[in-house]
């Protein structure tokens, strides 16, 4: 009998935040339209909240939260390589580490890691792929945003880690000049792999049942903060929580209608980590009822949001897979960004120009350059339609890469 494919994931999650739910969904669809009746395992920060949102026959949860992963996991990995004699008990014992042993391949789906200023995650970004460096397990790096690596801690931990990984698909041109500096020669041009979810069709009749989509019928401005945008704001003494407001009440007196949309949300926490919704309702807090608001105030699968956000007709984005979702559904966007990951997404599509930092942003400074978008949408949505294809192309394009890589190698875990 032929052994079904293998393949780990990790960095990537169902529950919380939205665009690692796009990733891992994006990374199922197309491996299984490529390889034949692959099985997935998530090594999964939350397990029970991912377990709960599991819908897929071939996806396993197993338990990784970041002190399990780092410690646990790797320890016994290091123990794998280096005491055989305890390797089948080791398997025997570890759900997470049998996975990685039996896998084809690691997807690392973190969407920015060994990169300057964000060195309270190195440990992470490296533990997430030391464990299969360790057994034997090739890591493919999914599209994703490294560097810049001038801090030395940063640059040490990249140039002792990143060699090793079999391939890394850079998510934009400034990504690749950050790798092309460090010397790595592992890497490709890539997109996004949420640039390669689809929907399936049924979404509109499923948020049909809690949401009265009639609101669309009228011109509508979508609007997604972010909790990581409010703390860079607020800790320059900015209020982002006022500004955003703000700006909702000043779009809806010019006559439009609004729709307040977290894309990343945890369902029955109030912690803020990948999760908006204690923000979305702060500010909604502050706005005045009415039938031209619309708040989403409910955790909705990736494809459910992507289509929601696809009915807008104008988008406000801070988060990242927010921003590629809108993008990915045409949609006229302006990012408010906090990294070069952002940037250089847009770049793709000749709409850096709709990007600033969090340093820049103030109520005035965010109105202005809504206008400026508005009044610009049919130029920017040519150039959405006329990119997005290609940028569709390099997205899947990794899906190929790893069918490519999981089909030439011998039956791993022997």
């Amino acid at each position: 009998m032929t052994r079904s494919p293998r393949i780990t994931v990790v960095g990537s999650a169902l529950s919380g935040n939205k665009g690692a739910a796009a990733m891992l969904e994006a990374a199922i669809q197309t491996l299984g339209e490529r390889l034949v009746e692959p099985r997935f395992t998530l090594l999964s920060m939350y397990p029970e909240e991912d377990a709960a949102q599991n819908v897929y026959s071939n996806l396993e949860i197993v338990p990784a939260a970041p002190r399990q992963l780092g410690v646990t996991i790797n320890t016994l990995a290091l123990a794998y390589r280096v005491l055989p004699f305890l390797r089948e008990t080791i398997r025997r014992r570890s759900r997470a580490v049998k996975a990685i042993v039996e896998s084809d391949v690691l997807l690392d789906q973190g969407g920015i890691t060994f990169t300057d200023g964000r060195e309270k995650f190195l440990l992470y970004n490296v533990a997430s792929i030391l464990p299969a460096l360790n057994v034997g397990t090739p890591v493919f790096k999914c599209a994703q945003a490294i560097g810049p690596f001038t801090s030395r801690v940063n640059r040490w931990a990249s140039r002792k880690f990143l060699p090793k990984v079999n391939r890394i698909v850079t998510r934009g041109r400034i990504t690749h000049e950050y790798a092309d500096g460090l010397g790595l020669r592992n890497t490709v041009a890539g997109a996004d792999f949420a640039f390669s979810l689809e929907l399936s069709g049924t979404e509109r009749y499923e948020i049909n049942r809690h949401i009265d989509l009639s609101f669309f019928d009228e011109d509508v401005v979508g609007v997604c903060p972010s909790v990581v945008l409010q703390r860079k704001v607020d800790a320059r003494g900015g209020d982002y929580i006022g500004q955003i407001a703000d700006f909702i009440e000043q779009v809806r007196d010019e006559g439009k209608r609004v729709l307040l949309i977290p894309h990343s949300v945890r369902t029955g926490t109030e912690k803020t980590h990948n999760n908006d919704l204690p923000l979305c309702r702060e500010i909604h807090a502050r706005l005045r009822l009415g039938n031209d608001l619309l708040f989403i105030d409910r955790e909705l699968s990736s494809q459910q949001l992507r289509y929601l956000i696809g009915q807008c007709g104008l988008f406000i984005a801070s988060r990242f897979h927010a921003m590629v979702s809108s993008l990915a559904m045409a949609v006229p966007t302006l990012v408010i960004g906090w990294s070069h990951k952002y940037r250089e997404v847009l770049e793709m599509f000749e709409l850096e120009e709709w990007a600033f930092g969090h340093d820049s942003l103030s109520r005035e400074y965010l109105t202005e350059r809504f206008h400026a978008l508005e009044r610009n949408r049919i130029a920017v949505k040519d150039k959405l339609d006329r990119n997005l294809p290609a940028v569709k192309e390099r997205s899947v394009m990794q899906a190929d890469l790893i069918a490519e890589l999981v089909g030439s190698r011998p039956a791993p875990g022997a």
